[in-house]
């Protein structure tokens, strides 16, 4: 399978990968023909990238690393669990966390034995899932970023578990932010963002008394937009300030904020994203957070188009668990002529050969 941009999506194409509705049920299965009226919708619910079924990427599979009834099932948990929270008084609030808090320990156990379970590096299918609030998505995969992260710096079960339960839990403030200012369809006005900085603070306030957690959990959500030289908020932190817990989910949480789908800006790709993140290591992110993303999430997914700098293309294949951003590629085209017979490289081999760019936009000429 292929992955696409939307824009050059056709009707005829063949559909690669299910898409999921909120409630965990196919939107669009694998299989299905494209037609104008699925086209149309696809846009409507701003999907940006699709897979489809074609010839070059005939037999490239790709398995996320938490499978889709698991995926469905936490976040079904996330979103009762902060549901009960944000339907509750202020008041009573911390109470109401308190008693969804053992439900959370537990999912937050199961999507690390996923992780642990895994020997690959993370994959992450933000599209393939449609959820009517961003925050419950959001929080799912924060939890699975920071537990990667926290998994190749070596962090033990107990702190792993810790870590989970911060990412899960590190914008439960956000429920107590005004719905008009949290649900905005677009770029907050700089009262409004002053306003949604609240969430920092407002969900230590929720977590620090509650029995049933660590204050640890309490300070990720206190601490995760401080940023290593002071910039961050709420209080202006700096590097040996910030709680290395903090730190990573302040890492994760920026990953995925600008590599999923939001009404005012296009998502992008997962390598743009490690770009923007690497752009900030040292100055804004602790480098030991940023490398060990950089080693544990996919850059390239499989089924991405690549142009090489030497004009050769190919499709990804097979990630390359020792350098995720130098993955195995299937090349199709030389000097723009359609191969007869592909062949497999491993860039990785080939230190000096650069990608020039990913294009999603993509259309072999028999398409």
């Amino acid at each position: 399978m292929r992955l696409i941009s939307i824009n050059v999506l056709r009707s005829g194409m063949i559909v690669g990968r299910t898409i999921w509705n909120e409630a965990g049920h196919p939107l669009l299965q694998k299989g299905v023909v494209v037609t104008d009226r699925i086209l149309l919708r696809l846009k409507q619910l701003n999907i940006k990238y699709v897979y489809i079924e074609d010839s070059i990427s005939y037999g490239i599979e790709i398995e996320e690393t938490v499978r889709p009834a698991v995926r469905n099932k936490v976040v079904n948990q996330i979103t009762q669990s902060f549901q009960s929270v944000k339907g509750a008084k202020r008041e009573q609030a911390s109470f109401v966390l308190e008693q969804q808090s053992k439900a959370i320990g537990t999912i937050v156990e199961d999507l690390l034995s996923s992780i642990l379970d895994s020997e690959e590096i993370l994959t992450v299918l933000t599209d393939a899932y449609l959820y009517d609030e961003y925050l419950y998505q959001h929080s799912f995969q924060v939890t699975l970023y920071s537990l990667a992260i926290a998994k190749e710096m070596g962090y033990s079960y107990e702190d792993l578990r810790l870590i989970g339960i911060g990412a899960m839990l590190h914008d439960v403030g956000k429920l107590l932010i005004p719905t008009d200012v949290l649900l905005k369809p677009g770029r907050l006005t700089n009262e409004e963002f002053e306003v949604m900085k609240n969430h920092a603070r407002y969900g230590f306030d929720l977590l620090r008394n509650l029995h049933s957690v660590s204050l640890l959990v309490a300070h990720c959500a206190f601490q995760h937009h401080e940023r290593i030289d002071g910039s961050g908020y709420p209080r202006g932190l700096v590097d040996f300030e910030i709680h290395p817990f903090a730190k990573i989910i302040g890492v994760a949480d920026v990953f995925d904020a600008v590599t999923s789908n939001r009404v005012y800006r296009e998502k992008l790709l997962p390598s743009q994203g490690m770009a923007i993140i690497e752009a900030g290591s040292g100055t804004i992110f602790s480098p030991r957070v940023v490398e060990a993303l950089r080693k544990s999430v996919v850059h390239y997914p499989n089924g991405t188009i690549l142009l090489l700098a030497d004009g050769r293309r190919g499709v990804v294949f097979k990630q390359n668990t020792e350098q995720p951003d130098r993955p195995f590629i299937r090349i199709f085209e030389e000097d723009d002529e359609i191969l007869n017979a592909t062949y497999e490289i491993n860039l990785a081999e080939m230190p000096s050969l650069l990608i020039d760019k990913v294009e999603m936009d993509y259309i072999t000429p028999v398409e």
